[in-house]
């Protein structure tokens, strides 16, 4: 039997247990897939300690992105054949569906092909990340040449993923990071700049770098009382995403900041992009090209091997890596 990761109770990373499971063969519309590399996110691990949108009904499965070839597929799945190099779009139940293990079984929508020159722990880390950017910031806010996009938490992947479709489009990406340990990295990666927020006045610095105009688009996945700096630093018209929640603090609504320069403030979510076809097609096709010409890049910043994958999570939590954390099976 295939060796599956589940947990039986909440709780920090040891309650992940790599187990034997019996799997079933794909049901209608679903595609299995025989996992080679698995890339984790931050919702996985809020998902495992039962602070997530998703609750878990135990034992439950966990994880959303992996890469891997087809081994089956089940009834009506006419797209994909065994043998197939695929990786997976987060538009599923992470409890139901979770892909951390061997063998991952998902809705075949839920699956898609990407170039081949990419190495599997690069194929595993495309789809949550671009496509968390590309939902809010092109699809919704329209980043256009010339805007002057926040990135808080920009060392993660979907921070790095902000850098390189900003830049891309030719966007000013400024990086955000509590500390200025990660600067010069951040710079490599394709930051134009970087502000400790720690150590620097963030809403002087933002306004400093964009004549006094502030930014047009703010990108966050922490909230918490930063959330007013980054209002105070926003343009008048400007829209802040807020697609996260890992402050553990209260977070203000800056009433005053909102009215005087009219701005949005909107909760966001991956899967109200990822599970409309109509919205999907165009923002694979966008990722794809730019894959395909060097323009993004998955950055993969460690790997652990599978029977890790405990460690790998703590790692995940210490907020040490630069880009995305992958298991290799």
């Amino acid at each position: 039997m295939p060796r599956i990761v589940r947990f039986h109770q909440t709780g920090g990373p040891e309650v992940l247990k790599l187990e034997e499971v019996a799997v079933a063969p794909p049901g209608p519309g679903e595609v299995r897939i025989a996992v080679k590399a698995i890339g984790l996110n931050r919702a996985e691990a809020m998902f495992r300690s039962g602070m997530y949108l998703e609750q878990p009904s135990f034992p439950s499965r966990i994880g959303y992105e992996c890469s891997g070839t087809v081994e089956a597929v089940g009834d009506g799945v006419k797209e994909f054949a065994v043998g197939d190099k695929v990786s997976t779009i987060p538009a599923f139940s992470i409890g139901k569906n979770g892909v951390y293990g061997e063998v991952a079984t998902v809705p075949a929508a839920a699956v898609a092909r990407y170039p081949a020159s990419l190495s599997w722990e690069e194929g595993t880390s495309i789809w949550m990340q671009y496509l968390t950017v590309y939902g809010a910031v092109i699809d919704i806010a329209k980043l256009a040449k010339g805007d002057t996009l926040l990135i808080p938490a920009a060392s993660s992947s979907v921070g790095i993923a902000a850098i390189q479709i900003a830049n891309l489009i030719g966007a000013t990406p400024v990086a955000l990071t509590r500390t200025s340990v990660k600067r010069e990295e951040l710079l490599k990666h394709g930051a134009k700049h970087v502000i400790a927020t720690e150590e620097q006045d963030l809403v002087a610095e933002v306004m400093k770098l964009t004549d006094q105009k502030g930014a047009r688009v703010v990108f966050d996945p922490v909230g918490g009382p930063t959330v007013a700096k980054l209002t105070a630093a926003m343009a008048a018209g400007g829209i802040l995403f807020q697609y996260g929640a890992l402050s553990t603090e209260p977070t203000p609504l800056p009433l005053m900041d909102v009215l005087a320069k009219t701005l949005t403030i909107r909760g966001y979510l991956l899967f109200e992009f990822t599970t409309h076809p109509e919205k999907l097609k165009p923002a694979k096709e966008f990722v794809v090209k730019g894959l395909e010409s060097g323009a993004l890049k998955p950055l993969v910043a460690k790997t652990f091997p599978l029977d890790e994958i405990v460690e790998s999570h703590r790692y995940l939590e210490s907020n040490q890596q630069i880009g995305k954390v992958v298991v290799t099976v």
